[in-house]
């Protein structure tokens, strides 16, 4: 541990067990699951420095409180470099969270009541897409598209035929689950059809459009909702891009609609994980990314796990686990204990509840991030299935951990930090 963390082994030792247990817990695991990443170095100081100290309700140039020149030079740099980073003609760095950006777009284009259409939770969408459980469900009538019940893609005639029976004035194109490519210039032309505005989330694969390693909706799409941790790498907190025309009512939409003061230390290290993102080694890492998620997905299958859709375009997939017998939460408990994370995760027509699914979700964000490789995804899709395979076998599961853990130590996490 470096001497500033090891100082509150005397100030707050129970904080101090907890960083080192969280530290020793990200070194020791291999990280498989989508939605999480290592920020570097510099994003990690950026996120605790001393802008949390500032209170700064407002825009730059039209704040609420003094003493807001320098936050201001802040939020400008991150949008700027966000309208570059992704060619928007406005961005909104505010948001806190992906589902915050989210409810922003949706309070800025829609009453309570109008209808929005976006992929339904078991086919790859998000809670904050109209989740029964969620303000978006409770606030909106929403209705779905599904991925068709045989390939596990999309179907754009069937999301057509729904958009014209149904004339959403929103359509969401994206999710946290969906594997492959999604066609955003026909969600255009759907969309212009039934003349609704589109808003692509492009929370997950976000720091792969960056990267050039995958299609970038912006061309597209009226509004774009992000994350920046996930594939973008850098801090937790959200951000809008949008055409000019919708800048002004999204802007107050986010501030006072839904959120008060900014956090103006995370929108610094926005501003650091655009400029890390625009260099031409995210580029390379991107698509390793995709690289590493494709051949580990063929090993799988070849291994005999059933791969939702039968690959992936992006940086993650499922596996349907139902020909093993195993539910989602169960493979999820069993590859923890072997020090392997992923998340359960609902399949396209799912016949297990939320809570069990009888899925998984694997993604290669965080591993790309430690330097692992193609050549080292062999191993790990044999130790994932030996382990699955062998969850009854203590002694077997035991080896598994114990190579796990060997692996895992030829790829140092934040030695330069800790």
């Amino acid at each position: 541990m470096d001497r500033e963390l090891d100082s509150f082994k005397l100030f707050d030792p129970e904080i101090y067990e907890a960083l080192k247990g969280e530290l020793e817990r990200q070194r020791a695991k291999i990280n498989l699951i989508a939605s999480e990443n290592y920020a570097s170095p510099e994003i990690l100081r950026i996120t605790g420095c001393l802008l949390t100290n500032k209170y700064a309700e407002g825009y730059p140039g039209k704040r609420y409180y003094s003493g807001c020149e320098f936050v201001d030079e802040v939020e400008e740099l991150a949008r700027i470099r966000a309208m570059s980073l992704f060619g928007s003609e406005h961005a909104n760095v505010q948001p806190h969270s992906g589902t915050q950006a989210n409810m922003a777009v949706y309070f800025s284009m829609l009453k309570p009541g109008d209808t929005i259409m976006t992929m339904d939770l078991s086919s790859g969408g998000h809670l904050s897409h109209g989740a029964k459980s969620n303000f978006s469900g409770m606030l909106y009538k929403v209705v779905h598209y599904s991925v068709n019940r045989e390939t596990e893609k999309l179907d754009y005639d069937e999301v057509r035929v729904i958009a014209e029976t149904e004339k959403p004035k929103l359509i969401v194109a994206g999710g946290s689950s969906y594997s492959r490519w999604i066609d955003f210039e026909e969600f255009r032309e759907i969309a212009d059809e039934v003349g609704a505005v589109l808003m692509v989330d492009m929370a997950h694969f976000s720091g792969l459009v960056a990267g050039k390693a995958h299609p970038s909706p912006v061309p597209y799409a009226d509004v774009v909702t992000s994350t920046t941790h996930k594939t973008l790498r850098g801090p937790r907190g959200g951000f809008i891009l949008s055409q000019q025309r919708y800048a002004e009512r999204i802007d107050a939409s986010v501030f006072p609609g839904t959120q008060g003061g900014p956090l103006m230390n995370v929108i610094a290290a926005k501003a650091v994980c655009f400029k890390e993102a625009s260099k031409p080694k995210f580029r390379s890492y991107a698509e390793e990314v995709v690289l590493n998620a494709r051949v580990l997905a063929e090993k799988l299958a070849s291994n005999g796990l059933r791969v939702v859709s039968g690959g992936t375009d992006t940086h993650l997939f499922l596996i349907d686990l139902r020909p093993m017998r195993i539910t989602g939460k169960e493979a999820q408990e069993i590859l923890d204990s072997v020090d392997i994370n992923v998340n359960m995760n609902e399949i396209p027509y799912d016949p297990a509840p939320p809570n069990i699914t009888s899925g998984i979700r694997i993604g290669t964000p965080a591993i790309t991030t430690r330097g692992m490789r193609p050549e080292h995804m062999d191993l790990l899709g044999d130790l994932i299935t030996s382990a699955l395979e062998k969850r009854h076998d203590s002694m077997a599961l035991a080896r598994v951990r114990s190579e796990i853990q060997e692996f895992a130590r030829n790829f140092p996490l934040y030695q330069e930090v800790f």
